[in-house]
């Protein structure tokens, strides 16, 4: 590297110690396509002769190669690395570059332009202090630019530069940055930034990039360089109170005790008091114990174990706070959501929500609106599609401790992982916990199941039936309930069809209305099974997750899924309501099975042939199944 202090050669130590003392800002470029992110940082790289020889020799021949930029240097190429990224010209991952200046340490997160990659800049923003938004002169203040300043409001961030790039390509005019200037800054006055700091500049040229451009005489401001040295940001992490999600129980035999995790926020010393907001328990720091001995006190970002002094109730999950501030500790709040995936949100549904060490089930209950990010106006919506952002009630299967996220950028945030598929599929803000939720409790009543179920003689369980329209289940389903009756079991049927006539009449045929249609059905035949009864559930039911979640709402083994499986060419000639032909016709849309999707079951308790057997005999088997399993 070119660019380097004389004491790497004279006193390394020496300079090892002046590095520790440098402030660290981490920043992140974000703009909309082709606006020059990845030029810039390239071009800043190599103006401050912060390229290492081998990387300036293979810059050389790959922009000769792979270059944009005929015979001359493609500064974009030290950032887009994969292969996919060079061939196509554009940023696809995150690119972290770390580099050091005479005044600072920097962490860049080049982020990509196109919609489709919104949850990769949303990640390269999570831990950034400044966003440096890109947007080029000659198409001004585009939708992407919008979405990502707002998102960069929404994760925290308060200070921003506006970087108008390309004014090579409009001859350096003073109007045309204005006016972007202007524009933006009118669209940006309601997203609450504490500072906007606009640079034209030319990232290929270096105009204004290191050092002021006379091609930009009209232009009296800081460069890109002075502003990242001299910005102003607070260590937000370190003046937040003690906070440490436990990762790890660690109890290498019966001596040592200790909770292991990072810290999150604030600092904690020995001696300190703490609690576990989950159980109100609270003791005292012991030690601080790490790799590299023990500690007297730890802050943001050290990786540590604590012993304490008294044998508290602690586990994976939990959040060690400071007892004079404790968080929240709620199964409900409202958050903002952020939707990463192509299959839209469906309130309803069971997700798996991650804040710190801690996953639980959990389900959004309501979504209140979403936010159009071009006029930043409130919009209804009964889901979320792909890069939308929503405000909703999010309820869990248990409580868990947080912060609302503009007090806690730490322990304020999630992510909802797909059950099914492990796939991250939203990340959020928490605004504030749902109080309500505090204030219901369980009645406590004298009758429970096992009386209700011992009076009847039987053990109480669902049997859901599934299967595509026509596949007989519903007739399956109504035999069954008669031969359980005629032994004298106590029963009753839940059919698709006559509970979309009250209790679901007011659901559509959409995945979210579906997804509702079965949550509440499930809940309703666990309040059946809480009487005592042997519940029959006849839904198509498509979706493994609904299914699944009806699963998780009973205890073990009172669940019993029956699948009926039929094949869709029976069900079509039989037909019974004619639907199928509706739907084959285009006058019936998301019909199951012909434009909406039918998950099979993969490991269902009961499955039976609705194509070629006689009901009769089904019914016979299910009921013989039943009884031998009760």
């Amino acid at each position: 590297m070119s660019h380097q202090s004389d004491l790497i050669s004279r006193d390394i130590h020496a300079y090892l110690k002046e590095q520790e003392k440098k402030s660290l800002l981490r920043f992140i470029t974000c703009g909309s396509v082709d606006d020059g992110k990845s030029t810039l940082i390239g071009r800043l790289l190599w103006d401050s002769k912060l390229i290492y020889e081998d990387q300036l020799a293979a810059l050389e021949a790959d922009s000769k190669r792979l270059g944009t930029q005929g015979d001359d240097i493609d500064f974009a190429l030290l950032l887009d690395g994969l292969q996919a990224e060079r061939e196509q010209g554009i940023t696809i991952d995150v690119a972290y570059r770390f580099f050091s200046t005479d005044k600072r340490k920097f962490i860049v997160a080049d982020t990509p332009g196109h919609e489709q990659y919104t949850r990769n800049m949303v990640t390269g923003a999570s831990t950034a202090s400044v966003a440096v938004i890109l947007v080029d002169a000659r198409k001004g203040v585009l939708t992407q630019t919008k979405r990502h300043s707002y998102l960069v409001s929404l994760v925290g961030i308060r200070k921003v530069l506006l970087a108008i790039n390309k004014m090579d390509l409009v001859g350096y005019a003073f109007d045309t940055f204005e006016s972007i200037q202007e524009e933006y800054e009118d669209f940006a006055s309601e997203l609450g930034f504490d500072e906007i700091v606009s640079i034209p500049l030319s990232a290929l040229k270096g105009d204004n990039v290191i050092e002021l451009s006379e091609k930009m005489d009209w232009y009296s401001g800081v460069t890109l360089l002075d502003y990242i040295e001299s910005v102003e940001v607070a260590d937000e992490a370190s003046s937040k109170p003690f906070r440490m999600s436990v990762q790890w129980v660690n109890r290498p035999d019966q001596h040592f005790r200790g909770f292991s995790g990072t810290v999150a926020s604030g600092s904690i010393r020995v001696g300190d008091s703490i609690v576990v907001p989950s159980s109100g328990q609270t003791s005292e720091v012991e030690s601080i114990v790490t790799m590299d001995g023990n500690l007297d006190v730890a802050g943001p970002g050290e990786a540590v174990t604590l012993t304490l002094r008294d044998e508290i109730d602690v586990s994976r999950g939990d959040l060690l706070s400071a007892t004079d501030a404790r968080p929240a500790h709620a199964d409900q709040f409202e958050a903002h959501l952020v939707w990463l995936h192509d299959d839209p949100l469906l309130p309803g549904r069971s997700y798996l929500l991650k804040s710190g060490t801690s996953t639980v089930p959990a389900q959004v209950t309501h979504l209140k609106y979403k936010t159009d990010v071009n006029t930043l106006e409130q919009r209804a919506g009964k889901t979320l599609e792909l890069n939308e952002v929503g405000i909703c009630n999010i309820a869990l299967s248990k409580a868990i401790s947080f912060d609302p996220y503009d007090e806690n950028r730490a322990t304020g945030n999630f992510i909802l992982i797909d059950r099914l598929s492990n796939a991250t599929v939203g990340a959020g803000m928490i605004d504030f916990p749902l109080r309500r939720a505090r204030n219901i409790h369980w009645q406590s009543l004298d009758i429970d199941r096992t009386a209700r179920a011992e009076q009847k003689g039987q053990n109480p369980c669902v049997l859901w039936f599934t299967g595509l329209s026509g596949s007989g289940k519903s007739t399956i389903a109504n035999l069954v309930e008669k031969k359980l009756h005629d032994l004298g079991k106590h029963t009753y049927l839940l059919d698709g069809d006559n509970v979309r006539h009250g209790l679901n009449k007011d659901l559509g045929f959409t995945d979210a209305d579906r997804v509702e249609n079965i949550r509440r059905v499930a809940e309703t035949a666990k309040l059946f099974v809480d009487a005592g009864m042997i519940v029959l559930v006849s839904f198509i039911s498509p979706f493994r997750s609904e299914r699944r979640m009806a699963r998780e709402l009973l205890q073990e083994g009172e669940f019993l899924e029956v699948y009926v499986s039929t094949p869709i060419e029976i069900c079509e000639r039989r037909d019974p309501k004619g639907l199928y032909k509706k739907a084959r016709s285009g006058e019936l849309k998301n019909f199951t099975g012909i434009d909406s999707d039918y998950e099979i079951p993969e490991n269902p308790e009961i499955v039976v042939d609705g194509g070629n057997s006689d009901p009769d005999v089904l019914a016979d088997k299910i009921v013989s199944t039943l009884l031998s399993s009760r």
